[in-house]
C-alpha cells in the first residue's frame, strides 16, 4: 500500500476527509498525540485500524468529535455532568464515558456497551472532522505497544505503507493522551490521567472525582487478543499487561495492555535528589564501560515531560539506546500522569533510593 502524505492546508484536509468518508484511515495531529483516524460508524474501516496497528480487539477506542451536538449520535443518554465539563473542557484534552447507542459498533468500543468521546482543540484535527461528516474513531498513531507520536515523522516511521494517509500537521503540544473520564457510574472516575486533573474536575462539578483503583496497582503479564489479521511485529506480540486491580475488559486504551516500550531497557530512578544523580551517573558510567549505549531522561518540571516524554523515548530508539536511565517526576497531578506513562514504558522497573 502506498501512503499519501497530505500537508494541513485546506485542499489537502479535503482530500484526506474523502479518505475518511471511503472507509479508508489517515493519521492525523491532535493536541495530545497523532491519532489513526476511521469513520466510528464504519466498522471494516474501524477494524482495519486494529489491523495497521497490531491492536488488541478488546482495547477500546476514542471517538472523535468536532460539536457537542454531535454526541447525540452516539451516546444513548448525556449526562448533566458530561454537559458541565463539556462547557469547560471541550475543546481539549478530556475524553467521556458514557452508555453508547445501538449505531456505535461494538468494534469501536472494544465490546463494551459504552463509549469514548472528546472533542480535539487542535485546529486540523477540527477540520478533517468536520470535513468528513463523521465521527472519527482515533487511538493513537503508532504500532501497538510502541511510544505514542507526538511527530507526523513518529506516525510515519510506524504507518508508512500500511494506511492510506499521513497528514503532516504540527508537533503535539500537550503531549500524552487525554484523560479518560467514566461517567456512567455513581462516581464520576478517572480511567486514564492526564493534563486534565481530577481537582480541576472535581472543582468545575462540585463533588469529588475518583481515581480508578487500577492506576495504583502494577501489571501482570497476559497474552492479549489481536485483530483479525493483524501484522503486528513480534515485539508487538509479545504479552500485554492487565492491571491486577481490573477484573473485566478495559473500559479506556491503556487500562490493560503494554503501552511506550523504547527498544532499549528502561530503569527509573526514584528518591532523594542527590542519590538518584549518584546512582544514575554510577550505573551510565558501567554501562558505557561495557559498550553500551546510553540515554538519560530527565525533566525539570511535568508538564514540560508530558510535552517531551514520548519524543525522548522515540529518540532513544533511533540513537540506537540500549539502557534507558530516567529520572522519576515529583508525584503532582500531572507529574502522576506521566508517571503513569513511565512506569508501563519501564516495564515498572524502578530503583528506589
Amino acid at each position: 500500500m502506498k501512503t499519501i502524505y497530505f500537508t494541513d492546508s485546506e485542499a489537502d484536509l479535503e482530500k484526506a476527509a474523502e479518505l475518511i468518508k471511503k472507509g479508508k484511515l489517515v493519521a492525523f495531529p491532535t493536541e495530545t498525540v497523532y491519532g489513526l483516524g476511521a469513520d466510528a460508524l464504519n466498522e471494516a474501516a474501524v477494524k482495519n485500524v486494529y489491523k495497521a496497528k497490531g491492536r488488541p480487539c478488546d482495547n477500546p477506542m476514542i471517538v472523535h468529535i468536532s460539536h457537542f451536538d454531535d454526541l447525540k449520535l452516539l451516546a444513548e443518554e448525556i449526562p448533566e455532568d458530561a454537559s458541565v465539563l463539556a462547557d469547560r473542557f471541550w475543546p481539549g484534552p478530556l475524553t467521556m464515558i458514557m452508555n453508547k447507542k445501538p449505531a456505535v459498533p461494538k468494534v469501536t468500543t472494544g465490546g463494551l456497551d459504552t463509549v469514548a468521546v472528546r472533542m480535539p482543540s487542535d485546529k486540523v484535527a477540527l477540520k478533517l472532522i468536520e470535513k468528513s461528516g463523521c465521527a472519527i474513531a482515533a487511538p493513537s498513531a503508532n504500532l501497538s505497544g510502541k511510544p505514542s507520536p507526538t511527530k507526523w515523522e513518529h506516525a510515519s516511521k510506524d504507518l508508512d505503507g500500511r494506511i492510506e494517509g499521513i497528514i503532516r500537521g504540527g508537533d503535539c503540544q500537550v503531549g500524552i493522551e487525554s484523560t479518560v473520564l467514566d461517567l456512567t457510574g455513581e462516581i464520576p472516575t478517572i480511567l486514564r490521567p492526564g493534563i486534565v486533573t481530577a481537582s480541576e474536575l472535581s472543582e468545575v462539578l462540585g463533588k469529588p472525582v475518583e481515581m480508578d483503583r487500577s492506576l495504583f496497582a502494577k501489571i501482570e503479564l497476559k497474552e492479549p487478543c489481536y485483530g483479525e489479521g493483524s501484522e503486528a511485529e513480534d515485539e508487538d506480540r509479545d504479552g500485554g499487561e492487565t492491571e491486577k486491580a481490573s477484573g473485566m475488559g478495559p473500559k479506556s486504551p491503556g487500562m490493560k495492555y503494554k503501552h511506550y516500550a523504547p527498544k532499549g531497557q528502561m530503569v527509573i530512578f526514584q528518591g532523594d535528589r542527590a542519590k538518584v544523580d549518584l546512582a544514575v551517573k554510577e550505573r551510565r558510567q558501567k554501562a558505557e564501560a561495557e559498550g553500551l549505549q546510553v540515554k538519560v531522561i530527565f525533566f525539570d518540571d511535568s508538564r514540560e515531560a508530558a510535552r517531551g516524554f514520548f519524543k525522548q523515548l522515540r529518540d532513544a530508539d533511533d540513537e540506537g539506546a540500549e539502557l534507558i536511565l530516567a529520572y522519576a517526576l515529583e508525584e503532582n497531578e500531572v507529574g502522576f500522569s506521566v508517571m503513569n506513562r513511565m512506569l508501563k514504558s519501564a516495564g515498572y522497573n524502578v530503583v528506589q533510593l
